[in-house]
């Protein structure tokens, strides 16, 4: 496979980026194409061992920031390293795109017609749909590319989600289900309410209304959501996981009979901290743009860039843009 990444998309590019890169040419054995600034990207790989490994690069003069705004960075910096890199998976180049940068300019890029993926035909706005860090490893979308939404969005998010988790995690008739403040039909805002119908039609293994605390506790392979509340929900998530180990850690070594423990119960952490860490994840796909895209968090290391490079590869072996186009034209 070969697999475009973002050099400049993470809070400390091209660093992270590129290490991520090394990781998985080594882990996976795919060609990398890092875009970017090439003296600096080149620079970075001096410190990494890359014999062997098919890593190439090209240069792309202008970089989007995170304070830039989406819609005019992809109208006025088409020499960027999203607009180059997603270019070369349009023309057949390369089978993925991977980058950490602004979600918003991502979304706008990919969606342009004429130089970026534009949306699979049928698709009313593409959607961000991360897997959840807990064991059940359910799909929340969207996950912040639609501040606003309508219901019919609502309606293929779910529909999006479901072919996801049925082609990625081998479930038939995934349980879908609506996230809202109960579980009575007649709970939810007007967006929710009017969801409703359109989910229960759609043919869809729609199991209603449900609770976060219900889609933590497994109760639907995928949770529907607008992107404003979804990407609240998930940075909450975030924080409060990192707030528990800060403080079960603060705790632990409060004391010496609190140290003894935490050392004997030091195994079973670590494997909590492991399925919790969205790292793990490396990244979300845009589902509904007509390619492959994965969007990794700004902050993230040099392995969750291997991890969402490894995520990228598997959604293009598994076909899921071909199975989302193939599903809503029927």
């Amino acid at each position: 496979m070969r697999i475009v990444v973002d050099a400049m998309g993470s809070d400390d590019h091209p660093g992270p980026d590129v290490a991520g890169a090394v990781q998985a040419a080594r882990s996976f054995g795919d060609a990398i194409i890092l875009v970017g600034d090439q003296r600096r990207i080149e620079a970075e790989l001096k410190a990494h061992d890359t014999a062997g490994l098919a890593i190439e690069v090209r240069h792309a003069a202008e970089a989007i920031g995170m304070k830039d705004s989406p819609s005019a960075a992809a109208r006025d910096k088409r020499e960027s390293s999203m607009h180059v890199g997603l270019a070369l998976v349009r023309a057949g180049e390369a089978d993925a795109f991977v980058s950490a940068g602004n979600t918003g300019a991502i979304l706008a890029v990919a969606t342009l017609r004429q130089t970026g993926l534009g949306r699979i035909p049928g698709v009313l706005r593409p959607a961000m749909g991360v897997v959840f860090p807990i064991e059940s490893k359910p799909m929340l979308i969207d996950n912040g590319a639609n501040a606003d939404a309508k219901p019919e969005y609502l309606l293929q998010f779910g529909q999006m989600g479901s072919i996801y988790v049925e082609h990625m995690l081998g479930i038939a008739r995934p349980r879908v289900a609506l996230i809202s403040n109960g579980e009575e039909e007649g709970k939810g805002n007007q967006l929710v309410k009017e969801a409703i119908p359109l989910l229960a039609a759609s043919g869809l293994n729609y199991v209603g209304n449900i609770e976060p605390k219900e889609f933590v506790a497994g109760a639907a392979e995928v949770g529907v959501i607008d992107g404003f509340a979804g990407n609240i929900m998930m940075k909450t998530a975030e924080a409060v996981a990192g707030y528990m180990s800060d403080t079960i850690r603060k705790y632990l070594m409060a004391g010496t009979l609190t140290k003894i423990g935490g050392a004997l119960a030091r195994p079973a952490f670590r494997r909590v901290r492991d399925q919790l860490n969205p790292d793990e994840v490396g990244g979300a796909p845009l589902l509904g743009v007509n390619g492959v895209v994965i969007i990794a968090h700004g902050r993230s290391n040099a392995y969750a860039i291997r991890q969402a490079i490894g995520q990228a590869r598997r959604v293009s072996e598994r076909g899921i843009v071909a199975a989302i186009a193939e599903r809503l034209a029927r």
